[in-house]
Parts: C-alpha cells; structure tokens; sequence
C-alpha cells in the first residue's frame, strides 16, 4: 500500500507520522539535505592533522574533498533517474545506508588510500539526500513556491556549515579526527530511522519515469537543450565552484599560512556561514517580492564584487584573517541567495523528470565544484592568493551567466520547453 494517495489534487498521507506539508516535513528534507554540508565542512579543521597522522601531504588530503565531490557528482546521474522510477524515500533509505558504512570505514582507515577509498563510497550514497530533497520540495510545492520554501530549507540548513567546523574543531581536540567520522555514521542512522518510520512518499504514481537508458538519455539530452536550465544551473556551479575553492584552501591558509588555531578557525567559518545563512532569509522573505531573476542579478554582483575584492587584496600581499574572511563573508550572502532561487529555476519547467534534473543540476555543480577545488590544491603557494583568484572567477562567472543566459533569454522560453520523456 502506497504512503499516499492523490486525490481532488489533495494528498491524503497514510500510515506514516509526517505530514508532506507540514514545517516538519520540511524540517526533515533540511536534515537530509545537509548531509552534503556536513560531511565536508566537518572534518576541515581536521585536514592538517589528517596529513601528519596518515604521514601524507596536503595535496593527497585535499584530494579527498576533491574526490568526495567527484563521487557525490556521478551519483547524482543516476539517484535522481532511479527514484523518478522508484520513488524518493526508498532511494534515500539505500544512500544514508551507503553513507552509514562508508563512514565507518573513513574513521578506521589505515592508510589515505583507504580513506579515498571511503570517502567516494560515502559520497556515492550522501548525494541521495541533496539531490532528492530538492525533488521532494518540487514535488511538494510546484514551480514557484519552491523557491520559497527552498530559501527557508537552506536557512535552516545553513546551521550545519556553521556548527560543522567548531564541532569538528572540538571533536579533534579531545578524541581525535576518527570521531568526526564516527559522527556522521551516527547522524546518518538517526536519519534512516527518520525515512523508515516516520517519511511518506512525496513522488505520485503518475510521475513516474521509466528506468530505461534510453529515456533517462533522452531527458538529459532534453535538459541540456533548455537555455533556462542551462543558465540557473552555471550561476550556481560557479558560485558553488567559489565556495568549494575556500572549502579546499581555507584551513591551509588561514591555519598554516595564517596562524589561526582550529577553534579559531572553526569561529571564523562560523561567521562566514552566518553570511550565508542572512542570504537565505533575504532570499525568502523577497521571493515574491522581487522574483527570482532581480534576486539573482543581485546576488551575482555581489559575488563577483566580493571575490574580486578578496584577490585584490591577496595579490596586494595583505595576507590577513580579515582580507580572507570578510569578503567572503559578503560572497556567501550573495551565494545563500544564488542556491536556492537557481535551484527552483533549473527545476521548475521539469515537473515530470524532477529527479533527473536535480541529478543533472548536482552534477553539474559538483563537478565544475570539484575542478577548481583540484586546481586550488595544485596550485597552491602557501598564500592565499591561489585560492583568492579561483574565488574571484566564480563570482565573476555567476555574474556573467546570468548576463548572458538568464537575462537575455526570451520571457516565455522558461515556460515554453520540450517535455520530459516518460517511457
């Protein structure tokens, strides 16, 4: 028997705990979404350590952020088709099961080849709940109200950024950078507990795609012809590529290079999230009010203008925490509004292959995401300047996206796009 039954356009939910409307629904779609957030930002603090404990180099530590991201991507293209067939709980039971395993095996890895080993299997399984918590709102909410309700997720999901570092600052401290690992197993349990028990099934019958190459071929063929999806979805791979280049080089420079401790390094990402999170609640409360392509122009100003002034600075040779941290404060703003208006954007003409264009949306941000984090960690010189440059061309080229395929594409060409194929 289905969770869930559609009728007069009303959903009648049984035998699950939850809601599909309701703010703890949303709530729960936040948590599992934020896995990706956490299962990177936590152990950052923890990346210098890594390297003298697993007696290896930066560069191969960074490489498993890089990789992480890398196995996050390619997961992406084919969780988002199997639950257009299948359904978005029972694929999101499978990955926070992955996810959970994958973890363990980080924490007790011998050797950094294992934790590689482990951190692609963890990402293979955490891409699950990004990508289909982004479905599940669309299926949820429709084309425009989603971008509302994406907002006030990524507000709710901007505690985990936060809080990520200064737990694994103190996690480090006082039990060393395994438990890290050992914690994200254990938040991955809870929330298999959450989908098995409490979760419906937010996708209906009659959306469902079928499994076949072909079609799953077809609808990303279909997706890469649409200049809408086309433009949202490089305003945020780019912007993301910026985030994920402080992700990469930030605890070298500002820890090694700079001097900072963990914990101090922990409260300066603290205030850098909170940037993020103020730009998702200007995102929210002005959805409707300035709509999504006025938002976006702003947002992507500010980005270019904040990673421009932060390399500005570097290639100036002020290496300071506040020439690092400041910028970057205002470029996460403008990126807290960027995620999730262009996240509603990509998705909302594909209401029939939801899941296969978050996939794709993922994997193309993930990608772009990984390559500039692989190019800061190759480049570095032990400054900031590396890593303030690849900032500086991801805001730069949001903005330029966004110019050049958002605000010049023909008013109905959002609304007017080849249908997703269903079998």
């Amino acid at each position: 028997m289905p969770a869930f039954l559609y009728q007069d356009n009303k959903i009648i939910e049984e035998n699950r705990v939850l809601r599909l409307t309701s703010p703890a629904t949303v709530a729960v779609l936040a948590a599992l979404t934020a896995l990706g957030p956490l299962a990177t930002d936590m152990y950052l603090p923890a990346m210098p350590a890594m390297a003298e404990a697993l007696n290896t180099g930066p560069d191969q530590v960074q490489l498993t952020l890089s990789l992480y991201m890398a196995g996050f991507a390619l997961a992406q293209l084919f969780c988002g088709p199997v639950s257009d067939r299948f359904g978005r709980r029972p694929v999101m039971i499978a990955g926070f099961g992955l996810f959970l395993l994958a973890s363990l095996l980080c924490a007790f890895a011998p050797n950094v080849e294992w934790l590689l080993a482990g951190r692609f299997l963890q990402a293979f399984g955490g891409a699950a709940g990004p990508v289909l918590g982004r479905a599940a709102v669309r299926d949820i909410y429709g084309p425009v109200e989603a971008g509302r309700v994406l907002s006030y997720m990524a507000s709710t999901m901007a505690m985990a950024p936060a809080l990520a570092p200064v737990v694994g600052a103190g996690l480090l401290l006082f039990f060393g950078w395994e438990s890290v690992f050992l914690l994200l197993a254990i938040y991955a349990a809870i929330m298999l507990l959450v989908l098995a028990l409490m979760m419906p099934e937010p996708l209906p019958a009659d959306r469902r795609q079928s499994v076949a190459p072909r079609v799953i071929l077809a609808n990303y063929r279909m997706l890469l012809t649409q200049r809408a999806f086309i433009g949202y979805t490089l305003i945020n791979a780019s912007g993301f590529a910026g985030l994920f280049a402080f992700l990469s080089g930030s605890s070298f420079v500002l820890i090694e290079y700079m001097g900072l401790s963990p914990f101090q390094y922990g409260i300066g990402f603290m205030l850098i999230v909170l940037g993020f999170f103020s730009g998702t609640l200007f995102s929210g409360r002005y959805s409707h009010r300035l709509g999504r392509d006025r938002l976006l122009l702003l947002a992507t100003l500010l980005c270019a203008l904040a990673g421009t002034t932060m390399a500005g600075l570097a290639i100036a040779g002020l290496h300071e925490p506040w020439a690092v941290i400041g910028p970057h404060i205002l470029f996460l703003f403008g990126f807290g509004i960027v995620m999730p208006q262009s996240m509603a954007g990509a998705l909302a003409p594909n209401p029939q292959c939801a899941g296969s264009a978050s996939s794709l949306f993922g994997f193309l941000q993930m990608t772009i995401a990984a390559l500039g984090g692989a190019l800061v960690g190759q480049f570095h010189d032990g400054t900031s300047r590396t890593m303030a440059i690849a900032i500086a061309l991801g805001g730069l080229v949001s903005l330029t996206s966004y110019l050049g395929l958002i605000r010049q594409r023909n008013g109905a060409s959002s609304i007017s796009q080849p249908n997703c194929r269903q079998g």
